[in-house]
């Protein structure tokens, strides 16, 4: 009678309980959408050199940051002045199925920037990436502690060691509806 019993009730389980991995799979992805939702609009701060060659130099940037449509992922591109001069910077990303996240800082390794091979989104507040040109491999993190406010660090690796070489305290400079509250 047992049996009987668990033959019939187990399809039914199964049937029931497949729905809901699928549910709990749109709710994990949740997080990363409103992390990058997060990021839409206009940015502006500065920023600074913190190791290398051109260690201390200060910047300011001045970027948009927009979402794909129908997809997971984020842009953030304008460009960071010093002095008089301006240097184009943009960030891409965007998740590509079950390999997760892919795309391109500054051009990527073909450009003068760096590959973005991987990364998750840690939690509505925080994303983490890994970033590599050819032996150079690092991370790239923005976290948006607020509605206003976004900090984003670029670090290296240096013999087993992150290394931060940017970073950058952005203000939100526009009207963009976060939830259902405009904010400024």
């Amino acid at each position: 009678m047992r049996s009987v019993i668990l033959s019939c009730v187990l399809p039914m389980t199964v049937a029931v309980a497949a729905p809901l991995s699928l549910a709990e799979k749109a709710l994990g992805a949740e997080p990363d959408k409103q992390f990058f939702h997060s990021v839409e609009g206009r940015w502006v701060g500065p920023g600074e050199i913190i190791a290398g060659k051109y260690k201390n130099t200060k910047f300011t940037c001045d970027f948009i940051g927009s979402t794909p449509d129908g997809k997971v992922g984020m842009t953030l591109d304008g460009g960071c002045r010093v002095g008089v001069f301006t240097q184009k910077m943009s960030a891409t990303v965007e998740r590509k199925g079950r390999d997760g996240y892919h795309g391109s800082f500054m051009g990527g390794s073909t450009g003068n920037g760096m590959d973005i091979v991987g990364g998750n989104v840690v939690d509505p507040q925080k994303v983490v990436f890994t970033i590599n040109r050819k032996q150079l491999n690092g991370v790239m993190q923005a976290r948006v502690p607020d509605d206003n406010s976004m900090t984003v660090t670029v670090a290296v690796r240096v013999n087993d060691q992150l290394v931060p070489v940017i970073g950058m305290s952005l203000k939100r400079v526009d009207s963009v509806e976060v939830g259902a509250i405009a904010k400024n």
